[in-house]
């Protein structure tokens, strides 16, 4: 569930997931027998033969999406989903330039390498080719705060100065994963959808590290501003550890896909369908979003008590259990506090206690648990830090 053990049987709490990845929890009993019937009655085949497994999936994962997000195309990972979505956007547009985000992640192929807004991600070979970065609106490091419209504005300016005034679309995480825990500034994203339509564009919602309630308020992380995009792209907890990961769409965009053959050989295998099948069901059944608003609510609170403690803790910032603690050597100049994140990162590890990091400056603690996490997982969490902190 929420720990791991290593090889002499000691005990680790896991807040981080394998990268946000165990949603229902490590070796959760109703997923893994779902994985093992699967195995036992059909391992693999590819979907030129339709089998039970990714139809039946397929439909309770199009039932869980608003408006007309209704066909599912399965692929094996979100840096996968986000390539498809890039290349349906520019088919189904006839335009070409993207706008995506700095300090954005969206994975590691050649093509969502160029949407990535992080220099760490970007390896020295041709990449980005029509992709425009826009200010990020980032409450805590933005230059307008938690100023949405403002930020929105730049986006406007960058279609009339950058691109022909046409747009393929706009990639955004409507909760920044690997830039650590950065929620989108309050009313950006409704502003900016309406101007990348205007420009004949798309909307696509990486969901891949906010979906499925994680964020405890929503069960989608677009749905925190009140917008529908026209792509949605999964991973991660869509799988609790299997490599798989789905684009959503409407079927006027997806029916780009009919000009020419499209396959994909594992996306839509049988055993990773009917182990996210079980996901969906299980997330349901325990009502995982509720307790992620829950407990989220909780340790939110006892680390902004931590914050009261210790200066070198600059922000407390995120929503249910996607939660982001920057270190900052000056609280006024927000120097990032690199080294320090580093050496509390790896002596929590030695007491117990499993978390990420991330940002632009490495300097946040990215808590991204289990959803199985528990108040009394929260206050162990809290006291390791608060102990390793004090030993600065």
């Amino acid at each position: 569930m929420q720990y791991l053990y290593d090889e002499g049987g000691r005990r680790y709490l896991d807040a981080f997931a394998g990268i946000v990845t165990v949603s229902c929890g490590h070796c959760h009993p109703e997923v893994n027998d779902a994985i093992v019937k699967q195995t036992n009655l059909l391992q693999h085949t590819t979907t030129i033969y339709l089998n039970q497994a990714v139809a039946d999936f397929a439909e309770a994962l199009a039932q869980k999406m608003p408006g007309n997000l209704k066909v599912v195309y399965f692929v094996n990972s979100g840096g996968e989903a986000n390539d498809m979505a890039l290349m349906m956007a520019r088919l189904y547009t006839g335009n070409y330039d993207v706008i995506a985000l700095r300090n954005a992640y969206h994975g590691l192929s050649s093509a969502t390498m160029g949407l990535n807004g992080q220099r760490i991600y970007k390896h020295g070979v041709p990449q980005g080719f029509g992709i425009h970065h826009a200010l990020n609106p980032h409450p805590y490091r933005g230059c307008f705060g938690s100023d949405g419209p403002k930020y929105a504005a730049d986006v406007a300016e960058i279609i009339q100065t950058s691109t022909s005034g046409r747009v393929a679309g706009f990639f955004a995480e409507t909760f920044q994963g690997v830039g650590g825990a950065v929620e989108l500034a309050p009313g950006y994203l409704p502003i900016v959808y309406e101007t990348v339509r205007k420009a004949g564009g798309l909307c696509i919602a990486d969901e891949v590290q906010t979906a499925f309630g994680r964020l405890g308020s929503h069960y989608w992380g677009f749905e925190t501003q009140g917008v529908i995009p026209d792509i949605v792209t999964l991973a991660k907890g869509l799988g609790n550890g299997l490599p798989v990961a789905a684009v959503v769409t409407t079927p006027e965009i997806a029916s780009v896909l009919s000009r020419a053959l499209h396959f994909n050989t594992f996306g839509g295998n049988p055993v990773c369908s009917a182990g996210g099948h079980a996901v969906l069901r299980v997330l349901d059944k325990e009502k995982r979003q509720q307790h992620c608003a829950e407990v989220g609510t909780y340790l939110l609170q006892r680390l902004n008590e931590l914050k009261g403690k210790y200066d070198v803790i600059g922000d407390v910032r995120g929503r249910g259990l996607m939660i982001g603690v920057e270190l900052v050597r000056d609280r006024q100049t927000k120097e990032p506090a690199k080294e320090e994140t580093a050496d509390v990162h790896e002596k929590m590890k030695d007491l117990g206690v499993l978390i990420g990091k991330g940002g632009m400056y490495g300097n946040v603690f990215r808590i991204k648990p289990p959803m199985c996490f528990t108040k009394e997982d929260a206050d162990f969490l809290v006291d390791v830090m608060d102990y390793t902190m004090s030993k600065m």
